[in-house]
């Protein structure tokens, strides 16, 4: 079994920058976060896929060239720097791994992961 962690989340004001962690734990986690990726959930919408990251990395249209997904594989972390923040992307973020290597479109599937992590809050203030 695997578990997924996030951590960083918070309040910040509209233009401002917040960096969210999602750490893999287990006897398997190495094996089993070949592609980790971001999904998001705003309040009365459904969750989204954000980035993610196998080989390479994949944004949603919404967040290309403000976000950047990044892993450290030493520390089974995925990480996404978000910059320019907008109120819009208020929402739990969530963080997903999966076993295999995925590419578009398949990373945009939620089903295609195995596990989920609990979420983090990010609030962006106007």
């Amino acid at each position: 079994q695997v578990q997924l962690v996030e951590s960083g989340g918070g309040l910040v004001q509209a233009g401002g920058s917040l960096r969210v962690s999602c750490a893999a734990s287990g006897r398997t986690a190495s094996a089993s976060t070949s592609t980790m990726a971001w999904f998001r959930q705003a309040p009365g919408k459904e969750r989204e896929f954000v980035a993610s990251i196998a080989w390479s990395p994949y944004y949603a249209d919404s967040v290309r060239g403000r976000f950047t997904i990044s892993r450290d594989n030493a520390k089974n972390t995925v990480y996404l720097q978000m910059n320019d923040l907008k109120p819009e992307d208020t929402a739990v973020y969530y963080c997903a791994a999966a076993a295999a290597v995925y590419r578009t479109p398949a990373v945009y599937r939620e089903s295609v992961y195995d596990y989920w992590g609990q979420g983090t809050q990010v609030t962006v203030s106007s």
